[in-house]
């Protein structure tokens, strides 16, 4: 992993989201736990997460999902599933 992408790994306590955010996030990923920020935060930082950043967003993609964080302010902007991985069933 090379320095740029270390950057959200260095700043992963900065991280946060908005009200709104939590909402997105648990609708689409059909997340339920208490604390959205930590588990996003738990999935950046898994030591199979894919790290990159791509103009003013930082993208981590882990298992079948991506989340995306704003490389600026470090608010977790939204979280989709990885449509490539949506067909292959996840190993838990």
């Amino acid at each position: 992993m090379n320095t740029k992408q270390n950057d959200l790994l260095v700043n992963i306590n900065s991280i946060h989201t908005t009200e709104m955010g939590v909402q997105r996030i648990c609708k689409n990923l059909n997340v339920s736990t208490d604390n959205v920020v930590e588990w996003c935060k738990k999935q950046i930082a898994d030591p199979s997460s894919k790290i990159i950043r791509n103009g003013k967003n930082w993208y981590a993609s882990v298992n079948d999902i991506v989340l995306t964080v704003n490389a600026h302010s470090y608010t977790i902007i939204t979280a989709h599933k990885n449509k490539s991985f949506t067909s292959t069933p996840r190993n838990e």
